[in-house]
Protein backbone atom coordinates (compact mmCIF):
# COMPACT_ATOMS: atom_id res chain seq x y z
CA UNK A 1 0.00 0.00 0.00
CA UNK A 2 2.91 2.33 0.56
CA UNK A 3 3.90 1.65 -3.03
CA UNK A 4 0.37 2.62 -4.09
CA UNK A 5 0.72 5.92 -2.26
CA UNK A 6 4.03 6.59 -4.02
CA UNK A 7 2.43 5.76 -7.37
CA UNK A 8 -0.48 8.09 -6.65
CA UNK A 9 1.90 10.83 -5.54
CA UNK A 10 3.81 10.50 -8.83
CA UNK A 11 0.52 11.14 -10.63
CA UNK A 12 -0.25 14.17 -8.46
CA UNK A 13 3.20 15.63 -9.13
CA UNK A 14 3.09 14.94 -12.88
CA UNK A 15 -0.41 16.29 -13.40
CA UNK A 16 0.49 19.38 -11.36
CA UNK A 17 3.36 20.00 -13.77
CA UNK A 18 0.98 19.45 -16.68
CA UNK A 19 -1.38 22.04 -15.20
CA UNK A 20 1.50 24.50 -14.94
CA UNK A 21 2.34 24.04 -18.63
CA UNK A 22 -1.30 24.59 -19.63
CA UNK A 23 -1.47 27.63 -17.36
CA UNK A 24 1.60 29.13 -19.02
CA UNK A 25 0.14 28.52 -22.49
CA UNK A 26 -3.18 30.10 -21.58
CA UNK A 27 -1.50 33.07 -19.89
CA UNK A 28 0.43 33.80 -23.09
CA UNK A 29 -2.60 33.67 -25.37
CA UNK A 30 -1.94 37.26 -26.48
CA UNK A 31 1.87 37.23 -26.39
CA UNK A 32 3.27 38.03 -29.88
CA UNK A 33 5.43 35.25 -31.28
CA UNK A 34 4.73 32.91 -28.35
CA UNK A 35 5.04 29.19 -29.02
CA UNK A 36 2.98 26.82 -26.90
CA UNK A 37 4.48 23.75 -25.29
CA UNK A 38 3.24 20.39 -24.09
CA UNK A 39 4.46 18.19 -21.26
CA UNK A 40 5.79 14.74 -22.10
CA UNK A 41 4.57 11.93 -19.82
CA UNK A 42 6.15 8.51 -19.44
CA UNK A 43 5.60 5.46 -17.24
CA UNK A 44 8.27 4.73 -14.66
CA UNK A 45 10.28 1.52 -14.13
CA UNK A 46 8.71 -1.87 -13.31
CA UNK A 47 9.48 -4.70 -10.92
CA UNK A 48 8.50 -8.37 -10.93
CA UNK A 49 5.38 -9.23 -9.01
CA UNK A 50 6.92 -12.44 -7.59
CA UNK A 51 9.11 -12.28 -4.49
CA UNK A 52 11.19 -15.25 -5.66
CA UNK A 53 12.25 -13.45 -8.82
CA UNK A 54 10.20 -15.53 -11.21
CA UNK A 55 8.19 -13.65 -13.82
CA UNK A 56 4.54 -13.40 -12.83
CA UNK A 57 3.72 -10.00 -14.30
CA UNK A 58 5.08 -6.55 -13.54
CA UNK A 59 4.15 -3.77 -11.18
CA UNK A 60 4.76 -0.19 -12.26
CA UNK A 61 6.02 2.70 -10.12
CA UNK A 62 3.77 5.37 -11.55
CA UNK A 63 4.21 8.21 -14.04
CA UNK A 64 6.99 10.71 -14.62
CA UNK A 65 7.53 13.76 -16.80
CA UNK A 66 10.29 14.08 -19.36
CA UNK A 67 10.37 17.77 -20.17
CA UNK A 68 8.29 19.93 -22.45
CA UNK A 69 8.09 20.02 -26.23
CA UNK A 70 7.78 23.35 -28.04
CA UNK A 71 5.20 23.70 -30.80
CA UNK A 72 6.61 25.97 -33.52
CA UNK A 73 3.50 25.99 -35.66
CA UNK A 74 3.17 29.46 -37.21
CA UNK A 75 0.65 31.77 -35.59
CA UNK A 76 -1.75 34.05 -37.45
CA UNK A 77 -0.54 37.38 -38.79
CA UNK A 78 -2.30 40.36 -37.23
CA UNK A 79 -2.35 43.72 -38.99
CA UNK A 80 -0.98 46.60 -36.89
CA UNK A 81 -0.37 49.39 -39.40
CA UNK A 82 3.08 50.01 -37.88
CA UNK A 83 5.72 49.67 -40.60
CA UNK A 84 8.31 48.49 -38.06
CA UNK A 85 6.15 45.57 -36.94
CA UNK A 86 7.35 42.53 -38.88
CA UNK A 87 6.18 38.96 -39.28
CA UNK A 88 8.04 36.02 -40.81
CA UNK A 89 6.01 33.92 -43.21
CA UNK A 90 8.05 30.74 -42.91
CA UNK A 91 10.41 29.04 -40.49
CA UNK A 92 12.89 31.84 -39.83
CA UNK A 93 13.37 33.64 -36.52
CA UNK A 94 14.61 37.19 -36.03
CA UNK A 95 18.13 37.46 -34.60
CA UNK A 96 18.67 39.73 -31.57
CA UNK A 97 21.81 40.71 -29.68
CA UNK A 98 21.66 41.71 -26.01
CA UNK A 99 23.92 44.20 -24.23
CA UNK A 100 26.33 41.38 -23.33
CA UNK A 101 26.76 40.50 -27.00
CA UNK A 102 24.86 37.20 -26.76
CA UNK A 103 22.53 36.20 -29.59
CA UNK A 104 18.88 35.29 -29.07
CA UNK A 105 16.08 34.46 -31.49
CA UNK A 106 12.44 35.50 -31.65
CA UNK A 107 9.26 35.35 -33.71
CA UNK A 108 8.11 38.59 -32.09
CA UNK A 109 8.78 41.28 -34.70
CA UNK A 110 7.72 44.34 -32.71
CA UNK A 111 10.63 46.70 -33.34
CA UNK A 112 11.40 50.37 -32.80
CA UNK A 113 14.32 52.78 -33.06
CA UNK A 114 15.80 53.72 -29.69
CA UNK A 115 17.14 57.15 -28.73
CA UNK A 116 20.47 56.29 -30.40
CA UNK A 117 18.69 55.63 -33.68
CA UNK A 118 19.30 51.86 -33.53
CA UNK A 119 16.55 49.31 -34.29
CA UNK A 120 15.73 47.26 -31.19
CA UNK A 121 13.07 44.88 -29.96
CA UNK A 122 10.30 46.53 -27.96
CA UNK A 123 10.46 43.57 -25.59
CA UNK A 124 13.83 43.53 -23.86
CA UNK A 125 15.35 46.23 -26.12
CA UNK A 126 17.85 43.82 -27.69
CA UNK A 127 19.45 45.06 -30.91
CA UNK A 128 18.03 43.64 -34.15
CA UNK A 129 20.78 41.93 -36.15
CA UNK A 130 21.11 42.38 -39.90
CA UNK A 131 23.70 41.81 -42.59
CA UNK A 132 25.35 44.37 -44.87
CA UNK A 133 26.04 44.06 -48.59
CA UNK A 134 29.14 41.99 -47.80
CA UNK A 135 27.21 39.52 -45.66
CA UNK A 136 28.77 40.72 -42.40
CA UNK A 137 26.58 41.10 -39.31
CA UNK A 138 25.43 44.67 -38.80
CA UNK A 139 22.67 46.75 -37.24
CA UNK A 140 19.89 49.00 -38.52
CA UNK A 141 20.35 52.68 -37.76
CA UNK A 142 18.88 56.06 -38.62
CA UNK A 143 22.29 57.69 -38.39
CA UNK A 144 23.44 58.66 -41.85
CA UNK A 145 19.95 58.16 -43.27
CA UNK A 146 18.03 61.06 -41.74
CA UNK A 147 18.26 63.13 -44.93
CA UNK A 148 18.54 62.52 -48.65
CA UNK A 149 20.87 64.81 -50.60
CA UNK A 150 19.76 66.83 -53.59
CA UNK A 151 20.58 65.50 -57.06
CA UNK A 152 21.11 67.82 -60.03
CA UNK A 153 19.10 67.38 -63.19
CA UNK A 154 20.87 65.33 -65.85
CA UNK A 155 17.92 64.59 -68.14
CA UNK A 156 14.72 66.41 -69.07
CA UNK A 157 12.13 64.40 -71.01
CA UNK A 158 9.58 66.04 -73.33
CA UNK A 159 6.37 64.92 -75.01
CA UNK A 160 3.79 66.40 -77.35
CA UNK A 161 3.53 67.55 -80.96
CA UNK A 162 5.41 70.38 -82.68
CA UNK A 163 3.19 71.86 -85.38
CA UNK A 164 5.16 71.55 -88.62
CA UNK A 165 3.27 74.55 -90.08
CA UNK A 166 4.55 76.98 -87.45
CA UNK A 167 7.72 79.03 -88.03
CA UNK A 168 8.64 78.98 -84.33
CA UNK A 169 7.48 77.13 -81.25
CA UNK A 170 8.28 78.12 -77.66
CA UNK A 171 8.34 76.12 -74.43
CA UNK A 172 8.44 78.69 -71.66
CA UNK A 173 8.92 76.50 -68.60
CA UNK A 174 11.69 73.93 -68.43
CA UNK A 175 12.64 73.19 -64.82
CA UNK A 176 16.22 72.21 -63.99
CA UNK A 177 17.60 71.58 -60.48
CA UNK A 178 21.18 72.37 -59.52
CA UNK A 179 23.50 70.43 -57.19
CA UNK A 180 21.94 71.94 -54.06
CA UNK A 181 18.39 71.27 -55.23
CA UNK A 182 17.77 74.86 -56.28
CA UNK A 183 15.24 75.23 -59.08
CA UNK A 184 15.98 77.10 -62.32
CA UNK A 185 13.56 77.83 -65.15
CA UNK A 186 14.87 77.61 -68.69
CA UNK A 187 13.02 78.21 -71.96
CA UNK A 188 13.22 76.68 -75.43
CA UNK A 189 12.72 78.34 -78.79
CA UNK A 190 12.36 75.97 -81.76
CA UNK A 191 12.82 77.49 -85.21
CA UNK A 192 11.45 75.65 -88.25
CA UNK A 193 14.36 75.06 -90.67
CA UNK A 194 12.20 73.33 -93.27
CA UNK A 195 13.36 75.69 -96.03
CA UNK A 196 16.89 74.29 -95.66
CA UNK A 197 16.16 70.74 -94.48
CA UNK A 198 12.70 69.16 -94.39
CA UNK A 199 11.55 68.28 -90.87
CA UNK A 200 14.48 70.01 -89.14
CA UNK A 201 14.06 72.30 -86.13
CA UNK A 202 16.82 74.45 -84.63
CA UNK A 203 16.65 74.70 -80.86
CA UNK A 204 17.85 77.56 -78.65
CA UNK A 205 17.99 77.04 -74.86
CA UNK A 206 17.94 80.14 -72.67
CA UNK A 207 18.25 81.00 -69.01
CA UNK A 208 16.40 84.27 -68.94
CA UNK A 209 17.82 86.18 -71.89
CA UNK A 210 21.13 84.29 -71.92
CA UNK A 211 21.51 81.46 -74.39
CA UNK A 212 23.03 78.46 -72.61
CA UNK A 213 22.77 75.81 -75.32
CA UNK A 214 21.76 75.00 -78.87
CA UNK A 215 20.90 71.93 -80.93
CA UNK A 216 18.65 70.54 -83.61
CA UNK A 217 15.88 67.97 -83.98
CA UNK A 218 14.86 66.11 -87.13
CA UNK A 219 11.42 64.72 -87.92
CA UNK A 220 11.45 62.89 -91.28
CA UNK A 221 7.84 62.07 -92.05
CA UNK A 222 6.69 63.66 -88.78
CA UNK A 223 8.39 61.14 -86.46
CA UNK A 224 11.66 61.99 -84.79
CA UNK A 225 14.94 60.65 -86.15
CA UNK A 226 16.63 58.44 -83.54
CA UNK A 227 20.02 59.90 -84.49
CA UNK A 228 18.88 63.43 -83.65
CA UNK A 229 16.41 63.06 -80.78
CA UNK A 230 18.47 64.49 -77.87
CA UNK A 231 20.33 67.72 -77.14
CA UNK A 232 23.08 67.80 -74.53
CA UNK A 233 24.57 71.05 -73.20
CA UNK A 234 26.62 72.27 -70.25
CA UNK A 235 24.66 74.46 -67.89
CA UNK A 236 26.21 76.64 -65.18
CA UNK A 237 23.60 77.96 -62.74
CA UNK A 238 24.46 81.11 -60.81
CA UNK A 239 27.00 80.38 -58.06
CA UNK A 240 26.86 76.65 -58.83
CA UNK A 241 29.20 74.24 -60.63
CA UNK A 242 28.64 73.31 -64.27
CA UNK A 243 26.38 70.33 -64.92
CA UNK A 244 25.62 68.40 -68.10
CA UNK A 245 21.94 68.37 -69.06
CA UNK A 246 20.34 66.26 -71.79
CA UNK A 247 17.00 67.23 -73.34
CA UNK A 248 15.33 64.00 -74.43
CA UNK A 249 12.70 64.11 -77.22
CA UNK A 250 12.97 60.42 -78.13
CA UNK A 251 9.63 59.32 -76.73
CA UNK A 252 6.18 60.67 -77.61
CA UNK A 253 7.42 63.74 -79.53
CA UNK A 254 6.21 64.27 -83.12
CA UNK A 255 6.03 67.05 -85.69
CA UNK A 256 2.85 66.92 -87.73
CA UNK A 257 0.75 69.69 -89.20
CA UNK A 258 -1.72 70.93 -86.60
CA UNK A 259 -2.39 74.53 -87.52
CA UNK A 260 -1.18 76.98 -84.91
CA UNK A 261 -1.38 74.45 -82.07
CA UNK A 262 1.75 72.85 -80.58
CA UNK A 263 1.65 70.76 -77.44
CA UNK A 264 5.35 70.25 -76.77
CA UNK A 265 6.03 70.40 -73.01
CA UNK A 266 8.33 69.07 -70.31
CA UNK A 267 7.17 65.67 -69.04
CA UNK A 268 9.75 64.79 -66.37
CA UNK A 269 13.19 65.67 -65.09
CA UNK A 270 15.42 63.50 -62.92
CA UNK A 271 16.75 66.08 -60.47
CA UNK A 272 15.53 66.06 -56.88
CA UNK A 273 15.59 68.52 -54.03
CA UNK A 274 17.01 67.58 -50.64
CA UNK A 275 14.63 65.49 -48.55
CA UNK A 276 14.13 64.55 -44.92
CA UNK A 277 13.30 61.11 -43.59
CA UNK A 278 9.57 60.45 -43.50
CA UNK A 279 9.36 56.71 -42.86
CA UNK A 280 11.17 53.39 -42.54
CA UNK A 281 9.87 50.00 -43.61
CA UNK A 282 11.10 46.59 -44.77
CA UNK A 283 10.40 44.81 -48.04
CA UNK A 284 9.73 41.07 -48.52
CA UNK A 285 13.47 40.36 -48.73
CA UNK A 286 14.03 41.88 -45.29
CA UNK A 287 15.81 44.93 -46.70
CA UNK A 288 15.28 48.17 -44.81
CA UNK A 289 13.85 50.97 -46.98
CA UNK A 290 14.18 54.62 -45.94
CA UNK A 291 11.62 57.00 -47.51
CA UNK A 292 12.13 60.76 -47.86
CA UNK A 293 10.02 63.85 -48.37
CA UNK A 294 11.47 64.34 -51.88
CA UNK A 295 9.94 61.07 -53.04
CA UNK A 296 13.24 59.20 -52.99
CA UNK A 297 13.97 55.91 -51.22
CA UNK A 298 17.23 54.36 -50.07
CA UNK A 299 17.83 50.72 -49.21
CA UNK A 300 20.11 49.57 -46.40
CA UNK A 301 20.95 46.34 -44.59
CA UNK A 302 18.92 43.10 -44.65
CA UNK A 303 17.50 41.22 -41.70
CA UNK A 304 19.37 38.13 -40.55
CA UNK A 305 17.09 35.18 -39.87
CA UNK A 306 17.89 31.91 -38.16
CA UNK A 307 16.31 28.48 -38.25
CA UNK A 308 16.90 25.13 -36.55
CA UNK A 309 16.83 21.51 -37.63
CA UNK A 310 14.97 20.19 -34.57
CA UNK A 311 13.17 21.64 -31.58
CA UNK A 312 15.61 19.70 -29.41
CA UNK A 313 18.11 22.46 -30.25
CA UNK A 314 15.82 25.21 -28.89
CA UNK A 315 14.98 26.42 -25.42
CA UNK A 316 12.65 29.23 -24.39
CA UNK A 317 14.44 32.14 -22.73
CA UNK A 318 11.61 34.51 -21.76
CA UNK A 319 10.95 37.99 -23.15
CA UNK A 320 9.58 36.31 -26.31
CA UNK A 321 13.04 34.93 -27.08
CA UNK A 322 14.61 31.54 -27.70
CA UNK A 323 18.18 30.31 -27.33
CA UNK A 324 20.15 27.62 -29.11
CA UNK A 325 21.25 24.51 -27.22
CA UNK A 326 23.29 23.06 -30.07
CA UNK A 327 24.84 25.56 -32.50
CA UNK A 328 25.51 22.81 -35.06
CA UNK A 329 21.75 22.45 -35.58
CA UNK A 330 21.17 26.16 -36.26
CA UNK A 331 21.53 27.98 -39.58
CA UNK A 332 21.51 31.65 -40.56
CA UNK A 333 20.24 33.32 -43.71
CA UNK A 334 18.10 36.19 -44.97
CA UNK A 335 14.42 36.49 -45.94
CA UNK A 336 13.81 34.86 -49.29
CA UNK A 337 16.49 32.21 -48.80
CA UNK A 338 15.23 28.62 -49.02
CA UNK A 339 13.84 27.46 -45.70
CA UNK A 340 13.76 30.88 -44.02
CA UNK A 341 10.56 32.44 -45.40
CA UNK A 342 9.76 36.03 -46.30
CA UNK A 343 9.05 39.12 -44.21
CA UNK A 344 5.78 41.03 -44.04
CA UNK A 345 5.71 44.61 -42.80
CA UNK A 346 2.91 46.10 -40.72
CA UNK A 347 1.95 42.78 -39.12
CA UNK A 348 2.78 40.82 -35.98
CA UNK A 349 2.61 37.07 -35.55
CA UNK A 350 0.28 36.32 -32.67
CA UNK A 351 0.57 33.45 -30.21
CA UNK A 352 -0.06 29.98 -31.64
CA UNK A 353 -1.90 28.83 -28.50
CA UNK A 354 -5.05 26.87 -29.36
CA UNK A 355 -7.31 27.76 -26.45
CA UNK A 356 -9.88 25.05 -27.18
CA UNK A 357 -7.13 22.41 -27.12
CA UNK A 358 -5.73 23.84 -23.89
CA UNK A 359 -9.17 23.59 -22.23
CA UNK A 360 -9.49 19.99 -23.40
CA UNK A 361 -6.06 19.18 -21.96
CA UNK A 362 -7.02 21.00 -18.78
CA UNK A 363 -9.95 18.64 -18.24
CA UNK A 364 -7.65 15.64 -18.77
CA UNK A 365 -5.14 16.98 -16.24
CA UNK A 366 -7.90 17.66 -13.76
CA UNK A 367 -9.34 14.15 -14.09
CA UNK A 368 -5.90 12.62 -13.82
CA UNK A 369 -5.13 14.64 -10.70
CA UNK A 370 -8.47 13.67 -9.14
CA UNK A 371 -7.86 10.00 -9.92
CA UNK A 372 -4.35 10.08 -8.45
CA UNK A 373 -5.68 11.88 -5.39
CA UNK A 374 -8.35 9.19 -4.95
CA UNK A 375 -5.68 6.47 -5.18
CA UNK A 376 -3.64 8.14 -2.44
CA UNK A 377 -6.73 8.57 -0.24
CA UNK A 378 -7.83 4.96 -0.72
CA UNK A 379 -4.34 3.57 -0.05
CA UNK A 380 -4.11 5.74 3.04
CA UNK A 381 -7.45 4.47 4.33
CA UNK A 382 -6.39 0.88 3.73
CA UNK A 383 -3.12 1.51 5.53
CA UNK A 384 -4.91 3.04 8.52
CA UNK A 385 -7.26 0.08 8.61
CA UNK A 386 -4.26 -2.27 8.61
CA UNK A 387 -2.66 -0.36 11.49
CA UNK A 388 -5.99 -0.51 13.35
CA UNK A 389 -6.17 -4.27 12.87
CA UNK A 390 -2.59 -4.69 14.07
CA UNK A 391 -3.17 -2.49 17.09
CA UNK A 392 -6.17 -4.53 18.12
CA UNK A 393 -4.12 -7.75 18.59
Amino acid sequence: MLDSIYVGMSGLSSYAEGLRVISNNAANLNTPGFKSSSLQFGDMFYTSAASDGSFRGQLGFGVGTFGTSLNFKQGDMQQTGNSLDLGVDGQGLFTLRDTSGDLHYSRDGQFTFNTDGVLVSKTGHATVVGVDVNGAQSTFTLNGFRSNPAKPTTKVVFNGNISSTQPTVSVGTVTVLDKTGGSHTLSLTLTNNQATRSGEWLVSIKDGSTEVGTGKLEFPGGNIDASADTITFDYTPANQPTQSVTLDFSSDVTSFASGTSSTLAQATQDGVAAGTLTGVTFDATGTVVYAYSNGQTTKGNRLQLARFDTTEAVKANGSNQFDETDAALWHTGTPGDAGFGTVKSGVVEVSNVDLSQEFSDLVIMQRGYQASSQVVSTANEMLQQLFSMTGGK
